[in-house]
């Protein structure tokens, strides 16, 4: 149990030190975007875990009372002029994420992304770019030894654990910004919760 207990601490401290690292003014922008859209829709795409955070999310939007899909459901509607397409992904080079946020482009969207790379096709793509630190799939240099030799010590975990835990915790607390600034209580918002479970 001890590799359980170091990584549990060191997943705990990084999650921490990336939304404690983000940039307020970036944040300030999203929310307002959000805010912003009344009678429009929200649109939110991520793939793998980062989808699930992404669906979280909207869950989460639709208990504040927002028009909010998850692309690639059913019943997501087609996107138009003045919507909005909330991007996730950590490498920003996801093409299922790209591709929408091209798709939404085209459209007239506007689009935010949420990554760790300002310079990727998605950032490029996006009006407005969240940037949320994390290892993601790809680590800088693959080979373990390699890393071990040079001091890049990294968290233990894998994958893009590092981001997607960092995105939850970041649009979780986006959601209680949200809540204060609406007006809503988690008994408003219980009422929107699934009655059928």
């Amino acid at each position: 149990m001890e590799v359980f207990q170091k990584a549990s601490e060191e997943l705990l401290e990084y999650t921490k030190m990336a939304v404690q690292s983000m940039d307020l003014d970036q944040i300030e922008i999203m929310i307002d975007m959000i805010t912003n859209l009344k009678d429009k829709k929200i649109l939110i795409v991520g793939a793998g875990r980062s989808g699930l955070v992404a669906r979280a999310f909207a869950m989460r939007l639709m208990h504040l009372e927002f028009n909010v899909f998850v692309v690639g459901e059913t019943i997501t509607p087609s996107l138009e002029k003045g919507d909005l397409l909330l991007a996730i992904s950590g490498s920003g080079e996801t093409s299922y994420v790209v591709s929408a946020a091209r798709g939404a482009k085209q459209r007239g969207t506007n689009v935010i992304a949420i990554t760790s790379f300002p310079k990727s096709t998605l950032s490029n793509i996006s009006d407005h770019v969240v940037l949320m630190y994390g290892r993601t799939k790809l680590a800088e240099r693959p080979d373990y030894l390699s890393r071990q030799i040079t001091g890049e010590h990294e968290p233990l975990a894998p994958l893009g654990t590092l981001f997607e835990l960092s995105s939850m915790i970041f649009l979780d607390s986006v959601v209680v910004e949200l809540m204060h600034r609406l007006g809503k209580d988690e008994v408003a918002m219980r009422k929107r919760h699934a009655s059928i479970e």
